[in-house]
Parts: structure tokens; C-alpha cells; sequence
């Protein structure tokens, strides 16, 4: 994996070194009802320290997310999502110095979150929606994360039947599409990261099959993220409650990253960190002064 050690993230005026080592993008839950039991909606001052706290940790992304992806989701109104996401935009652009991300797929508040200083736009659905938001992160030169989200905005992990074929062969095709058009709408291809939407319309042994086969997707050409952090197919084969998936995740973030993955996003960031850490240097070839 040193081939690409030298590529860049462009975000605004920011270019984050991927491949050289893996990027943490630490995930602030600012919803009333997180399936992994951080939501910290309407309290924007516990935002904010959770923001300052994981940058101490070691953070070099921080993503606002203001709507739930959990499985059995609804969806809310985009006056509630700006209402949640503004105010902690607001004050992390102004008092962390990362880059701020928001997790969302309404134009409305990608605009309102670039206009408050967000350099990257996380967007779940893969431009399901149009290339409205597309345009407004193409306007301010940020950076895109697209997520591969069959169903969206509904989460509803299913059984695979047999004649949908390869799961990788139509994770590579949505993602490709994705990428397609964000470029369309004129983001360059060293703004993009694809994600291929762990947990999102799959079960355990799907999401199980994807991180396996992670590695089959480096060949789009984009950096690819993973979101494994406490999701319910870490807690396997016990089932176990998300408190108890912390030894699952850890796993999962060096499977990840030794299949690929040059972004995670995290919700214990110092473990993470570690963890990453460690990885990087096997499966990078660091130095330990680098890592």
C-alpha cells in the first residue's frame, strides 16, 4: 500500500496526506437518538467538548452528523437538522483547528454548514438526492465523502436474494456512479473519498463479506473510507450490545485498514489511534517516528 503514500485530500484550503497513514475522522453525534448511545442533541456545549476532546485524541477530521442512520431510521426536517448542526459548525470551524465535516445529504444544510466554515461534506445517500449539494461543495472547494446507501433514507438491512449478484460487483458500480457525479458537477477527483456503506441495507455477513473483500475497490481510484465504529456486525457471533463491540471495532479498524481503507470513522478516537498506529506501521511500512 505505499504506492500512494504522496496523495492528497482537498478540502478548502486544506490538503490531508491519505495512504501515508490512516486518517481518524471522529464522529459527533449531535441527534437525540444514535444507535451507538453518544447523542448529544440540543447540547452544543458537549458538542463542542467532545470536538476539543477528540482532537486531543488524536482526531483529524471531526464529523457533525444531525440525523440518525440507525436501522429503522425516519427521517427529519431539514429546520431541525440545521437547527442541531449550525450552532456546533459555528464554534468548532472557529475554536479547533481540524477540519469540520458534516454528515448529510440535504442541500440546504451542506450550503448553510460550508457558509459556517465545514470544509467537507459527508454525504450518506451518494448524491441520491440530485447534484444540488454536489454543486455547493464543487462552489467552496470542499471536500465529498460518498457513501454507498441502498434504500436511502431508510436503513433496512436485509437478507441478499440470489439473483442481485455479487455484492462487491454492485458496490463498485454505485460507488463508481457516485464518483461520476460529483465529477459531473464539477469536484475535482482529489476532493472525493468513496465509502462503501458498512452495515447500510446489509446484515452481519454482508458487511462481514465487504470488509473482507475492501481491497477490490482501491482499483476506483479514490480514497476509501469505512465506518465500522460500534456497528452491530462488530458484536458478532455473540450479538453483543453496542457497549460491549469495543474489542469487534478495533478489529475491524485494522482489518480495514490492511484491506485498504485510508479513512475511518471513529467514535473512541485515542483507541482508534492506537490502534490505527500499530497497523499503519505493518501494513504501511512506517518508521515509528512517522506513525
Amino acid at each position: 500500500m505505499n504506492d500512494d503514500v504522496d496523495r492528497v485530500w482537498r478540502c478548502r484550503d486544506l490538503a490531508l496526506p491519505v495512504g501515508r497513514r490512516t486518517v481518524l475522522m471522529a464522529i459527533i453525534n449531535v441527534t437525540p437518538d444514535s444507535c451507538s448511545g453518544d447523542g448529544l442533541a440540543h447540547d452544543v456545549a458537549a458538542a463542542v467538548a467532545a470536538g476539543v476532546r477528540a482532537a486531543a485524541d488524536g482526531a483529524d477530521v471531526l464529523d457533525i452528523g444531525g440525523e440518525s442512520t440507525r436501522p429503522r431510521n425516519q427521517p427529519i426536517p431539514e429546520e431541525e437538522e440545521l437547527g442541531r448542526v449550525l450552532p456546533v459548525v459555528r464554534r468548532l470551524a472557529r475554536e479547533v483547528a481540524l477540519p469540520v465535516s458534516v454528515d448529510t445529504s440535504k442541500p440546504a444544510v451542506a450550503r448553510a454548514a460550508l457558509a459556517e466554515g465545514a470544509h467537507v461534506i459527508n454525504d450518506v445517500s451518494g448524491l441520491a438526492r440530485g447534484d444540488e449539494l454536489a454543486r455547493h461543495v464543487a462552489a467552496a472547494g470542499a471536500g465529498l465523502v460518498l457513501m454507498r446507501f441502498p434504500g436511502y433514507p431508510f436503513n433496512r438491512p436485509r437478507p441478499r436474494r440470489g439473483e442481485e449478484g455479487d455484492l462487491l460487483t454492485e458496490v463498485r458500480r454505485d460507488l463508481a456512479a457516485s464518483a461520476e457525479r460529483a465529477r459531473a458537477a464539477g469536484i475535482p477527483p482529489d476532493c472525493i473519498v468513496l465509502d462503501p456503506g458498512f452495515g447500510f441495507g446489509l446484515l452481519p455477513p454482508d458487511s462481514m463479506l465487504l470488509l473482507r473483500r475492501l481491497g477490490e475497490l482501491r482499483d476506483l481510484g479514490y480514497p476509501l473510507a469505512a465506518g465500522l465504529s460500534r456497528k452491530s456486525f462488530t458484536g458478532w457471533p455473540e450479538k453483543l450490545p453496542v457497549t460491549e463491540r469495543q474489542w469487534g471495532t478495533a478489529a475491524a479498524h485494522a482489518l480495514a485498514i490492511a484491506n485498504g481503507a485510508d479513512l475511518l470513522r471513529v467514535h473512541d478516537v485515542a483507541a482508534a489511534r492506537r490502534v490505527a498506529g500499530f497497523t499503519d506501521l505493518v501494513v504501511r511500512g512506517l518508521d515509528a517516528a512517522d506513525a
